[in-house]
């Protein structure tokens, strides 16, 4: 099951298994048996490598049943839009300041809604 998740996500990234393999700094014979179910229990350290490089949280990678579709494109929004923070120069303390301006907002939008 988690080999052809991450047979789909390379493919849907781009990636060939070498490219992956390389990348993620595992053998290509190693991803390669991941993938074809061969080595179903591969080590934590090589999921966090591999979920690394296709930009995928690992909690995502490793559920049993999810919509890969669906979960690609939040992840990778949420990747560009945290870059994108912090080319702008904030962090994460900075970032819970904007969180009461972002309740208001959502408070606002959900009164205008109501109107």
């Amino acid at each position: 099951m988690i080999g052809k998740k991450i047979a789909e996500i390379r493919k849907k990234r781009g990636y060939s298994l070498s490219e992956l393999a390389k990348m993620a700094k595992v053998s290509k014979s190693y991803l390669s048996n991941i993938e074809r179910g061969l080595n179903k229990n591969p080590s934590l350290q090589v999921m966090i490598r591999i979920a690394a490089v296709l930009e995928i949280d690992l909690v995502t990678l490793l559920k049993a049943e999810t919509d890969l579709e669906t979960n690609l494109y939040i992840e990778k929004e949420w990747v560009d839009f945290v870059n994108e923070l912090k080319e702008l120069g904030l962090d994460k303390e900075q970032i819970q300041q904007y969180k009461t301006l972002i309740e208001f907002i959502k408070w606002q939008n959900q009164n205008s809604d109501r109107k």
